[in-house]
């Protein structure tokens, strides 16, 4: 996972393969390749079409397919690189029942986020409040260093020219975030929607881990591309800064062992996988990461 690029957007082409090779068709007849097993999330736009045969070339090496809508808002997912092992998949669900564990776990979250240990004595509930508290205040201030008006997070997905050009960006960003976070978390064998401050959503673990990383890499993109106030398209423009952050500051790298640290907060040991339970090793050529989310 770490050795790959982390997101690819396709729009308006149809996706197959060729000679076993995943490629793009456009109206044109003209032909992209793109090296599927090194890519770690595809995100698919309007007005792309997807074959069967494309999509299972996707599962078996690793890369996420995602679904997404005009500019980036997250519609669906499918093509999970291998999805929840059952003896991982017992871990987490172990730490995230018990009350105890879960607030280790919490804890170990809140330290990665801001660098800080958090408040004594306080119950998860209370954690996620201090926390909302300090998420708005960043916004504040990271408007104010990039000269945004800022109004506050407020957006309605099924109304995306509704919102404000703040608003949107940081939508395109989250959504990119989301994307390579899920990926990671499938490929490291979890599940998206058992999750430890966020619950009840298919993708609340994937909220959670990626949180850690939002206000490091594509809070400011967000930000400092609405600042700059492009023209046409501004959602693009925040991809491509995305896309660069996410090399900069290695995060495919990081992912996956900072959610093995995150997990392993709660102090009990990770069962090992009985060998019937273990699949093959997905492919690796080349040696070759929501907008509905609350932001």
């Amino acid at each position: 996972m770490k050795e790959r690029v982390s997101v690819v957007f396709v729009e308006r082409g149809e996706i197959d393969v060729l000679d076993g090779a995943f490629v793009v068709v456009d109206a044109t007849g003209i032909r992209t390749q793109i090296p599927v097993g090194g890519v770690a999330c595809i995100m698919l736009e309007p007005g792309t079409r997807l074959s069967h045969r494309a999509a299972a070339l996707a599962a078996r090496v690793g890369t996420l397919l995602v679904w997404v809508g005009e500019a980036g808002v997250r519609l669906y997912s499918s093509g999970q690189p291998g999805g929840a092992r059952a003896d991982r998949l017992l871990y987490q669900a172990k730490l995230a029942l018990d009350e105890g564990l879960r607030l280790k776990v919490v804890r170990k979250m809140y330290a990665l986020r801001f660098g800080e240990e958090p408040p004594a004595r306080r119950s998860v509930e209370q954690l996620r409040g201090i926390e909302g508290a300090r998420v708005r205040q960043t916004y504040q201030t990271l408007a104010k260093k990039f000269g945004v008006v800022w109004k506050g997070r407020d957006y309605d997905a099924e109304d995306w020219g509704g919102s404000d050009l703040p608003n949107r960006c940081l939508s395109a960003a989250t959504s990119c975030l989301y994307g390579v976070t899920e990926a990671a978390v499938l490929a490291a064998g979890y599940a998206p929607a058992v999750g430890f401050i966020h619950t009840g959503k298919p993708l609340s673990f994937v909220y959670d881990i990626a949180d850690v990383y939002k206000f490091e890499t594509v809070v400011p993109i967000a930000f400092k591309v609405a600042a700059s106030h492009p023209a046409g398209n501004p959602e693009r423009a925040v991809r491509l800064g995305c896309r660069d952050v996410f090399r900069q500051t290695r995060l495919l790298d990081r992912i996956i062992p900072d959610i093995e640290d995150i997990l392993a907060a709660g102090e009990i040991a990770k069962p090992e996988a009985p060998v019937d339970a273990v699949g093959p090793a997905l492919p690796n050529p080349e040696g070759v990461g929501d907008a509905g989310h609350r932001g």
